[in-house]
């Protein structure tokens, strides 16, 4: 499925000189959507992994769906303050600014294999902060899954250190 060119493009979004990729386009459709998921699920095969992360906040979408056709758990990588009970957080520089993730303390069981799931990988940041809250509550990093990577934003280079996955390069 050609989910590339499913893809619209909003110049100056969020802000001046940024080409934000939305893949509203392909949340819209059905098909499309399933594929994606299936698709990272082929590359991704559940017996590689014990739960797939989501971050918020389309990354839950994708995740979700992902869960839901492996038969494994979902977990929340969410903005601060979203996350009921004690939380690990982190700060992290995005390609807008800063932000903060984070994640519930026990949420992922000590050694639990995580794909992390997001829709675009651009500078990096989230993925490599994400990739560290799941670290600090106790799982080990199996991969991250995007729908999109701006390659040209070089974020591989952050999270080198792992397996991922995109659906489409730019």
């Amino acid at each position: 499925m050609d989910l590339e060119a499913m893809l619209a493009s909003y110049p100056d979004f969020p802000k001046k000189g940024v080409l934000f990729k939305d893949i509203g386009p392909i949340l819209r459709d059905p098909a499309a959507l399933a594929w994606a998921a299936d698709e990272l699920l082929r590359r991704y095969p559940p017996a590689d992994f014990d739960v797939i992360a989501g971050i918020e906040s389309r990354g839950f979408i994708l995740a979700t769906i992902m869960s839901a056709r492996s038969g494994k758990g979902m977990v929340m990588i969410r903005k601060p303050g979203k996350l009921p009970g004690k939380t690990v957080k982190l700060a992290y520089k995005t390609e807008y600014g800063e932000d903060i993730l984070e994640a519930q303390h026990g949420s992922v069981k000590s050694g639990e294999r995580v794909i992390i799931c997001d829709d675009l990988l651009a500078t990096g940041g989230t993925a490599a902060a994400a990739a560290s809250l799941v670290e600090q509550v106790g799982g080990k990093v199996a991969g991250l899954a995007f729908i999109v990577e701006l390659a040209k934003l070089c974020g591989a280079d952050k999270i080198a250190g792992y397996n991922r996955k995109s659906l489409v390069v730019y």
